[in-house]
């Protein structure tokens, strides 16, 4: 028998094979070793654990609301709704915002009702005082006043000139109405109730403060008139016949008038033919 010869290559290519089927040797760790990843928790197990339980739950606390108010110190009042102050180191000219309040120095107008009064409560309430000025949306009106509310003692005097029916709700231009409706609620307490402004029928009114309408009103109560005591009617004493400048009565009639009877014989004006009884009395 012939011996089959097996060709080189194929004699190679079953070594490899036969390495490649022996399981792999783990190598020789050299270095810093590397530390083992943690098994990874399902998502369900992770949620889980990241809520906290009741009992472990802290409240978040509330931030203070931050407002947007102004330092400033009031310089001087110059009528109702309008004051200058110090603010950011510089003196402006404020203009308070939703409000209208008679006019006192108006280079055109003369000095309407209730207009001193309102002058004359900015003024005990602001002079020299330390205040808040809170901005609105838009900062100037067109004659580079500020236009604002003004906070003071914690209450907004702007509210407070309504209440006291010394302003008007007025010049309402948007941006500028973060207060406008409550301040057209604190107005019609104020006119339902007829104070200030509002004691003066026709007089505020959308388009102004209308003067003419108050010409015979006064702000204040009438003082009501005393009537004078009724006294007796003096009568002019004719004199007597004779011109002596005695008192003469022509008759009781005129003595009564005069306030003299009954007259008493020996008082002036007495006569006897005035005493028909001659009793000493004449015109009982």
């Amino acid at each position: 028998m012939k011996t089959k010869t097996i060709p080189l290559i194929a004699l190679l290519s079953l070594s490899l094979a036969a390495c490649s089927s022996q399981p792999a040797q783990p190598k020789e760790q050299t270095g810093t070793q590397q530390a083992p990843t943690p098994a990874v928790q399902s998502s369900t197990a992770t949620t889980a654990a990241n809520q906290p339980t009741a009992q472990q739950t802290t409240p978040t606390p509330q931030k203070s609301v931050k407002t947007n108010r102004i330092p400033a110190t009031v310089v001087s009042v110059t009528d109702g709704d309008t004051l200058k102050v110090k603010m950011n180191g510089k003196e402006e000219t404020i203009r308070l915002l939703l409000v209208d309040t008679p006019e006192t120095k108006h280079p055109s107008k003369p000095v309407q009702p209730f207009g001193p009064e309102a002058s004359s409560f900015a003024h005990q309430t602001l002079d020299g005082k330390s205040i808040e000025v809170e901005i609105d949306v838009s900062e100037r009106d067109k004659y580079g006043r500020l236009l604002a509310y003004i906070w003071i003692d914690g209450k907004m005097f702007n509210e407070r000139l309504l209440e006291k029916g010394l302003a008007r709700v007025a010049y309402v231009y948007p941006p500028n109405i973060k207060y406008v409706d409550q301040f057209r609620e604190i107005q019609k307490k104020a006119q339902k109730t007829g104070v200030g402004i509002w004691s003066i029928e026709n007089y505020a009114q959308e388009d102004g403060f209308h003067s003419e309408t108050a010409k015979n009103t006064t702000t204040s109560t009438p003082t009501p008139k005393v009537q004078p005591k009724s006294e007796p009617v003096k009568v002019e004493v004719s004199p007597t016949p004779s011109g002596s400048g005695e008192v003469y009565y022509k008759n009781c009639t005129e003595a009564r008038a005069a306030g003299a009877a009954p007259i008493h014989e020996d008082e002036p004006g007495y006569r006897p033919a005035l005493d028909r009884d001659h009793d000493g009395v004449a015109c009982e």
